[in-house]
């Protein structure tokens, strides 16, 4: 149901509801098994009782008692198919209801007296990225990635400072060439390409019409641009991200801890590979979310790590205030 709660559409196929309900498993109940010595038959009927209470219900299942609850309604016919329905003013209620539950257990702190704050610095480093590609051949390995003396010379232009994975470190990410780039990186380099901004013609990555114009010109929706495109990129791996990215919009209009927010949301977030829900909150959501200048992180003295959503995170997300941030993209 979390996973409905914040989909601007309303109308849901029987397919896309059963592979809902199947990302939202985080592995089945393991039913035990019975003991080898052969117990009475009451008891054994008890057991067997038991074990099937115990057996998660199938797609089909979960869907019909969504339905027999009131959650769903049957929907109307579109060009082939039956359709579901989830009607507005029950999306609200359901969000009011667990907003309210998820707010009791956060830690509301005052402001530290260090935060960070990126804001636009990812649109500036998007143009310095084209800027050094648009006057430099940037040579590229068998693989298409950057050699890293090209790559180091952009990342020293960029306004956010990282590291790039040491010589034979295990690398896991999310991105074309995420073994060879930072999370950052990897992400301004992925939007650049599915914005074909750049092409990767061996030998060499160019800057294509489309790059040369971005560098005349911010796209004026371009903090819209980059939200959709992270949301996209990243909700394979994970699977909630809208829902994740509403709920910390809701639960971080105000300093809190990011321990308490982490209680509230690793029970939502399923694990990817290598990747543990812990690790996907704070390094593929709230780090993401920081470098889009959607969040600020901070330190506390007393708390430690605190967040609260920017201005500009609550008008990407909610929709509403995003004319206001066109004239800061400066040209």
């Amino acid at each position: 149901m979390n996973s409905l709660l914040f989909e601007s559409r309303n109308a849901f196929s029987l397919e896309d509801l059963i592979a809902r309900v199947q990302q939202s498993r985080f592995g089945d109940v393991a039913v035990k098994p019975a003991p080898v010595a052969e117990p009475p038959k009451k008891a054994k009927r008890s057991k067997k009782a038991a074990a099937e209470a115990e057996k998660p219900l199938s797609p089909r299942e979960m869907i019909a008692k969504f339905k027999h609850h009131g959650w769903l309604f049957n929907g109307f016919s579109g060009p082939n198919r039956y359709l579901f329905q989830v009607p507005n003013d029950l999306k609200k209620r359901f969000r009011d209801t667990l907003a309210r539950r998820f707010a009791a257990d956060l830690k509301v702190t005052d402001e530290p007296p260090v935060y960070r704050d990126e804001q636009l610095l990812i649109h500036d480093d998007i143009t310095q990225f084209l800027h050094y590609a648009y006057h430099n051949e940037i040579q590229l390995t068998g693989d298409g990635s950057m050699y890293k003396r090209f790559s180091q010379q952009i990342l020293d232009r960029f306004g956010v400072r990282e590291e790039f994975p040491s010589k034979g470190e295990w690398r896991f990410g999310y991105g074309r060439h995420f073994n060879h780039y930072p999370n950052r990186f990897s992400f301004i380099y992925d939007y650049c390409f599915a914005s074909q901004y750049i092409s990767e013609i061996q030998p060499a990555l160019r800057l294509t019409p489309a790059g040369e114009e971005r560098l005349v010109s911010k796209p004026p929706n371009e903090p819209e641009l980059l939200y959709r495109f992270w949301l996209k990129a990243y909700k394979g791996p994970v699977a909630n991200l809208l829902a994740l990215v509403h709920w910390v919009n809701a639960l971080a209009e105000e300093w809190v801890t990011v321990e308490s927010m982490r209680q509230v949301l690793v029970p939502f977030i399923k694990p990817f590979y290598y990747d543990d829900a812990n690790t996907i909150l704070e390094q593929r959501i709230m780090a993401m979310m920081v470098h889009l200048g959607m969040l600020r992180v901070g330190e506390h003295p007393s708390h430690g790590a605190v967040v609260k959503m920017t201005k500009a995170g609550k008008a990407i997300v909610t929709g509403v205030g995003l004319d206001e941030l066109k004239p800061l993209l400066r040209p």
